[in-house]
């Protein structure tokens, strides 16, 4: 479908300064047949920024920008196309009608990443293929083999299975403690955008719940795709987001795996206490939907357009569409 794009850019936001001193240079090459010369380690640098590229049309059709926001160890990439080559969420909202931004958080991709332990405290931890394979649920415990074709997913599994390799190439390395300053990036993103609806996924999640309690006047929908985190209920007053509807969305196999068996019953009793508030907190158990087969990644399943049309018309009976 031909979409009529008024504006494409993008651009960094959040993040400070820092200088770093007292560290030796290092003797490199940078370019084959370039002399070598000595590099100053120390020197003022940027760190903690976020990298935000967006699509907006000439005349949407909802009422607010839509912001994509990625889970742990992956980038932005993640809503473009589908390992398999597909068409990725970017485009179904924006032929939906959407204005959309999709952003790499602190430490990832084009946001760049900084030094440890002199900025960062700690090393990265770097996902391995075996790791994605069980946590994001593709197969069951020890179905997992370097050789392709021995591998095992689940009976019925969405997850464009031939592609995994394909998908494997966008993991990238992660941090477990950067939660702050990507929080405080995200929030200046909101604050610059205005009035939005985030969608989140996996450890985006909590930053996308602790932008609307941070910014309920801004914050209009919280969509949460498999969030693997939430704010404390009895740490945080809810009260502010009684009208900001959320949904939280589910795929497949939660109960194969131990980790997710353990988390969904937190993201339940966040998602309670916003009810108990008077808020709008509903639930897309696309199981109980009679829709089976769906991974960690429901936007690059097979039927992830059938997803999608759930997640659209649930914002259309929130009075988010014009």
């Amino acid at each position: 479908m031909a979409i009529s794009v008024a504006d494409i850019g993008s651009f960094h936001i959040g993040g400070r300064a820092v200088t770093l001193s007292g560290l030796p240079p290092r003797r490199l090459v940078l370019t084959a047949g370039a002399p070598a010369r000595d590099f100053p380690a120390d020197g003022d640098f940027e760190t903690g920024q976020m990298y935000v590229q967006f699509v907006r049309l000439t005349a949407p059709k909802a009422r607010y920008p839509l912001l994509l926001w990625h889970g742990g160890g992956m980038t932005g990439a993640t809503w473009e196309t589908t390992p398999d080559g597909r068409a990725g969420w970017q485009s179904y909202f924006l032929n939906a009608g959407h204005d959309v931004y999709i952003s790499d958080a602190m430490e990832r991709g084009r946001a760049s990443w900084s030094r440890y332990p002199e900025i960062y405290r700690d090393e990265p931890h770097f996902r391995s293929k075996r790791e994605s394979w069980g946590l994001f649920r593709i197969g069951p415990p020890g179905s997992y083999a370097t050789d392709p074709a021995q591998r095992r997913p689940f009976p019925g599994q969405l997850f464009p299975v031939e592609a995994f390799d394909q998908f494997a190439k966008q993991v990238v390395p992660r941090w477990a403690s950067n939660d702050a300053p990507t929080q405080a990036a995200y929030d200046a993103l909101v604050q610059r955008v205005g009035p939005c609806v985030i969608v989140t996924h996996s450890q985006g999640g909590n930053f996308g719940f602790n932008a609307a309690l941070h910014a309920p006047d801004l914050v209009k929908a919280v969509i949460a795709i498999e969030p693997s985190g939430t704010p404390d209920p009895s740490a945080v007053a809810l009260g502010g987001l009684r009208h900001v509807p959320h949904l939280v969305v589910w795929g497949d196999y939660l109960r194969d795996d131990p980790f997710w068996r353990g988390l969904r019953p937190n993201v339940e009793r966040y998602r309670a206490a916003l009810e108990s508030q008077g808020g709008t907190a509903d639930t897309l158990d696309l199981p109980a939907e009679g829709i089976a087969g769906n991974s960690h990644f429901p936007m690059m399943d097979r039927n992830s357009d059938d997803v999608a049309d759930r997640v659209q018309a649930w914002m259309g009976r929130q009075d988010l569409m014009t």
